[in-house]
């Protein structure tokens, strides 16, 4: 039984592969056609063009290593900056990263909006 199920993984698996694409492409092109041209007035879309807009979709975002935000590409190099950092360049990078994003303190916010009261009421 081992050794038939050995010699018809090579027929089995990419079978198998082409059902779960199908399935997906099928799921895309349905949510698609029920959803989107009533929302956004576009036109409906084939089979082969939800496979198409499946597979664009996996080459510009991943193919489901981890759900980490930003690129895959980019994970390795941003995690071994990170981790050759030592305290206080990762401490500066989180600070810097909080004004940036504006994930400041509240206190930094309110004293952010008060200028700008100031400087809008000399205008």
């Amino acid at each position: 039984m081992k050794k038939i199920f050995y010699k018809g993984r090579f027929i089995f698996i990419p079978v198998l592969a082409f059902a779960f694409l199908s399935l997906i492409s099928y799921v895309v092109m349905q949510l698609w056609n029920h959803l989107l041209p009533e929302i956004l007035g576009v036109s409906s879309i084939t089979f082969w063009q939800a496979a198409g807009i499946f597979l664009l979709c996996k080459i510009l975002f991943g193919f489901g290593k981890g759900s980490r935000m930003g690129p895959p590409w980019m994970k390795g190099d941003m995690r071994e900056r990170f981790g050759n950092m030592s305290s206080e360049e990762k401490e500066a990078f989180k600070t810097r990263m909080k004004e940036r994003m504006c994930w400041g303190s509240r206190e930094r916010t309110t004293e952010h909006n008060e200028k700008e009261k100031h400087t809008d009421s000399h205008i």
